[in-house]
């Protein structure tokens, strides 16, 4: 079970409605849950999978809402235009890459992972984009720990 650390200011629901509004997304059920519990932070353990040919990455962070560096919306608007329509930055890793969530169909709920060295000049093009898991949950569940020392 990953544990989640150094998250932010607790929020409401209507902290989140605000947010959703404000940048004209609607969140997933499940990633609402996961910001009203952590409301972004690191965690460990911190490895995820991307691809057999891709290889494993570290989880950097996951962003939040609210004043703190890590901000979602600052990080929505870096990623305008960037990432395909329906898909809103949630974390990164260390690289600069983006774990994304899906926030329209046939995405929503999905988590997948970005790759900035393989992006193209069409925002709309899927091939730099690798599927991670079908939710939040699932992505969480699926975290590994580096067990070669």
């Amino acid at each position: 079970m990953a544990k989640i650390f150094g998250s932010h200011d607790n929020l409401s629901l209507e902290q989140i409605e605000k947010f959703e509004i404000e940048n004209n997304v609607k969140l997933t059920e499940l990633y609402k849950s996961f910001l009203l519990k952590w409301n972004g932070g690191k965690v460990i353990p911190n490895l995820f999978m991307i691809s057999n040919e891709q290889g494993p990455s570290v989880l950097n962070v996951f962003y939040g809402i609210g004043d703190m560096y890590d901000n979602l919306t600052d990080f929505i608007d870096i990623m305008d235009e960037r990432l395909p329509l329906g898909f809103i930055p949630i974390g990164d890793d260390p690289s600069g890459n983006v774990v994304c969530l899906g926030t329209k169909d046939p995405y929503y709920d999905k988590i997948y992972f970005w790759n900035h060295e393989q992006e193209t000049e069409e925002p709309d093009d899927m091939s730099n984009m690798h599927f991670l898991a079908n939710n939040i949950d699932e992505f969480l569940d699926n975290l590994y720990e580096d067990t070669e020392e």
